[in-house]
């Protein structure tokens, strides 16, 4: 029988890739009272059947060195260890068939540059040349990864576990765990069937059974597994060991050499789901489910498609394995924000092997600095609410999740399956004037006023209808709903004591006074940006972005700041533009000509009494009217505007050089990069989360050095289309990427913020130096920099 410590300062749940790398972590961050407990032998869940596919090269640059790291770990963990993982850098190809996917490939092959990743574009032919089993003649093109690579998922978990229990850790396997104990919001034991252990810490990384495991204690993990395929083949003509891995995403396919044969797998457009999370078996060890050939046969009959060889090529084993994925396809890591103590490392998207490094170093000092040390936000467990726990909405939505990994990532694209969540009590106005819908925290949003929503990487056909939005709202009033603000009251005799310290500016303001602030950590980086209203002595509102709502409350709870979430209990209605004094004012008793920026007050319109404050986002004179959700309706029917939606917010906000968290503002940025300062009491008497690292960055950039600096960007043509992530260089070399994009319509082109990089101080006049371009698929337009935005 195992025998467990009675205590353990963290206990790690599930022996898998994850649960034995965050074990390797904290042991090597010095964390060595680690208890590992596996509830059968390691690797025996969904890690023993992984393809075991690396590939460095992500949508995102904290998500790609996140990769980096797990191919460079895996490439020397044997000589620490003993124990080979595997590894093999052989390279990857990635094949189109369409222009769509071409210009997909165009634009990852500009993201490697801007990482500074190694990839080219290549022809047909050349892609034939690298990996010869595959034909051609229906390629479009095709790019080259030299720094993608395989390993074995099952020995890389065991040279993890050796690393670990080499400085301390102790793995127990067969060892079940059925519940936690807790006291005072905090976590503090593990129950098993052989026995109690006393924690600190309980790190979840029990794979598809995780979600069951948080509903014991209410911690929300939202996942759900579905069934996933592949084939090993018999030998095929051309295949060698380091023959590089290729991906045919238009045809849903994935190809890797294994003994002489191919291992053919995919992500089929509509996913079959497994049993709920509240159902899943046990014992479940190194089990397979049943062949399904018939759901099978749409990735087979691509896969013979691109390999003619496979029509005369046996089959040696079907492998069809549960893997669990997460609402919107990114997996889940950190602190829960139900439980203090109580950490996840779950849901990874069948991209849990080329994570694993990285998310478990990335946990591990989580745990250890008690923050997070880089940008995890979009893979931050707080970015879910508990109502995205429910096992049949989770059902639903992995039927399309699991699809999405070969599917063309499009611009803005949203998410069909499960909705709608939360409505605005004007959503079924707002739906029958033609609003099209996307979704945001549940929230269903009017993106845009028109007929259907179409997906291009080009200027799609609902560009005319925000552009006339963007118009409306610049000459006269536009009305939008942005009902899913997030909105917070902080009251009591500490509220200003808990308030002063968490946000940067000085929020000891005037009652009715507005001020813009962000959270800041103690790097002094980002971790929110909102807007503070004093409404009484000891009063506060706190109005946030849509999809921060349980990261805020919760770092808010964090800092002893207790803090009221009010998102459901009121509408805003956004009415903006130079007309928008008069549009209130005939509705409204109250005086809306001396009403000065940035300044709150309960007014009434259309007889109903609402909170109007002089904020904006676009750019434009006008107020935020937050509205009880029983009124919502009665002062939209009487407004007199333009509706308009979330991509005209867009457009506007950058024209005017607006910020946006999570995109120029996060973890890894703060205001001197992003050239807020001003929106913070640095350089004031008052002290603040952060200040000290805020003061100390400051100073070090002043001593000279490489730096990055957030820009706006005008591109001169009126001809291209962005939307984010474009390479931008200088004099042909490149030295940035943008974050955000859209078309401006008063500018007449597309305007763009964007991080640049530089040796010295990005200045003024070194921007007005010239010389710089934007990569749109490709091709390279001519654009003006400027610290300065568009619009003034």
């Amino acid at each position: 029988m195992v025998e467990l410590p009675s205590r353990a300062r963290v206990v790690i749940v599930g022996g898998g890739v994850i649960g034995t790398s965050v074990a390797y972590h904290l042991t090597k961050l010095g964390w060595t009272d680690v208890l590992l407990l596996e509830q059968g032998a390691l690797s025996c869940g969904t890690t023993w059947h992984a393809a075991g596919l690396v590939g460095p090269l992500r949508a995102s640059e904290s998500g790609t060195r996140l990769v980096q790291y797990s191919a460079e770990l895996y490439e020397s963990l044997e000589a620490e260890t003993g124990l080979s993982t595997g590894y093999r850098n052989v390279g990857g190809v990635v094949v189109a068939r369409t222009e769509e996917r071409m210009v997909q490939l165009r634009r990852t092959a500009a993201n490697a540059v801007a990482y500074d990743l190694p990839c080219e574009l290549v022809s047909p032919e050349r892609a034939q040349e690298l990996w010869p089993p595959m034909r051609v003649d229906d390629l479009l093109g095709a790019i080259w990864l030299p720094g993608d690579g395989k390993v074995n998922p099952t020995d890389l978990t065991q040279s993890l576990a050796k690393g670990a229990r080499q400085r301390g850790a102790l793995i127990a396997e067969r060892v079940r765990v059925t519940g936690f104990t807790t006291a005072e919001g905090r976590v503090t034991g593990v129950d098993t069937d052989h026995g109690h252990v006393e924690a600190e810490v309980v790190v979840n990384c029990a794979g598809q059974w995780a979600k069951a495991l948080g509903d014991l204690v209410g911690v929300t993990v939202p996942l759900h597994s579905a069934e996933h395929f592949y084939v090993v083949t018999e030998q095929v003509p051309g295949t060698h060991p380091d023959l590089p891995i290729m991906r045919d995403p238009d045809g849903w396919t994935y190809f890797k050499e294994e003994v002489g044969g191919l291992v053919v797998g995919g992500f089929e457009p509509e996913a079959k789901p497994w049993r709920s999370p509240d159902d899943l078996p046990y014992p479940f060890e190194f089990q397979l489910l049943e062949e399904d050939w018939d759901h099978f046969s749409v990735l087979m009959d691509e896969a013979l498609l691109r390999i003619p060889a496979l029509e005369e090529t046996g089959i040696r084993k079907f492998y069809n394995g549960p893997e669990s994925f997460t609402p919107d396809n990114q997996f889940l890591l950190g602190e829960a924000p139900e439980l203090a103590g109580f950490f996840v490392g779950a849901g990874f998207n069948s991209v849990g092997i080329a994570s694993a490094g990285g998310a478990g170093r990335a946990l591990a000092e989580w745990i250890v600095a008690g923050e997070p040390q880089d940008d995890l936000v979009g893979v931050d467990v707080r970015r879910f609410a508990p109502f995205h726990g429910d096992n049949r909405w989770l059902r639903s939505r992995v039927a399309e999740v699991l699809g999405l990994h070969y599917a063309v990532p499009w611009p803005n694209r949203e998410m069909e399956s499960a909705r709608p969540q939360r409505t605005s009590p004007l959503h079924t106005r707002l739906e029958s004037n033609g609003a099209i819908f996307g979704a945001r925290m549940g929230w269903e949003r009017p993106n845009v006023f028109g007929r259907s929503l179409e997906y291009s990487w080009g200027k799609p056909s609902w560009l005319p209808w925000s552009a006339s939005e963007q118009v409306a709202c610049r000459t006269d009033v536009a009305l939008f709903d942005q009902t899913s603000f997030s909105k917070y009251v902080v009251a009591g005799p500490t509220a200003l004591e808990g308030l002063q310290w968490v946000c940067a500016a000085d929020v000891d303001v005037e009652v009715g006074s507005c001020v813009y602030t962000p959270f800041l950590n103690s790097r002094g980086t980002y971790e929110a940006d909102l807007t503070v209203t004093r409404t009484g002595a000891d009063s506060f509102l706190l109005v946030s972005s849509s999809a921060t709502t349980v990261r805020d409350l919760d770092w808010l709870a964090r800092h002893g700041v207790p803090a009221r979430d009010v998102t459901e209990e009121h509408a805003v209605i956004g009415v903006m533009g130079p007309s928008s004094r008069s549009v209130l004012a005939t509705l409204s008793p109250d005086d809306w000509e001396d009403f000065p920026f940035a300044t709150s007050r309960e007014v009434s319109v259309a007889g109903v009494r609402l909170r109007a404050t002089r904020m904006t986002y676009v750019g434009e004179l006008g107020w935020e009217l937050m509205i009880p959700v029983a009124g919502a309706g009665t002062v939209y029917d009487a407004l007199d505007g333009t509706d308009a939606g979330y991509y005209a917010i867009e457009s506007l906000r950058l024209e005017k050089g607006y910020r946006a968290f999570g995109r120029e503002l996060t973890p890894d940025y703060g205001p001197v990069e992003a050239g807020l300062v001003f929106a913070t009491a640095l350089d004031g008497d008052k002290d603040f989360l952060g200040k000290q690292a805020l003061a100390a960055h400051r100073e070090a950039l002043r001593a000279g050095g490489p730096r990055r600096r957030l820009v706006s960007l005008v591109v001169e043509s009126p001809e291209p289309m962005l939307w984010g992530g474009e390479l931008v260089l200088r004099g042909g070399s490149p030295v940035g990427q943008v974050t955000s994009a859209a078309w401006g319509a008063t500018v007449g082109s597309c305007v763009a913020l964007a991080y640049l990089r530089h040796d010295g101080p990005v200045t003024g006049e070194w921007l007005a130096g010239g010389g710089f371009e934007v990569d749109v698929a490709g091709e390279r337009y001519a654009a003006r920099a400027s610290l300065k935005a568009p619009l003034p």
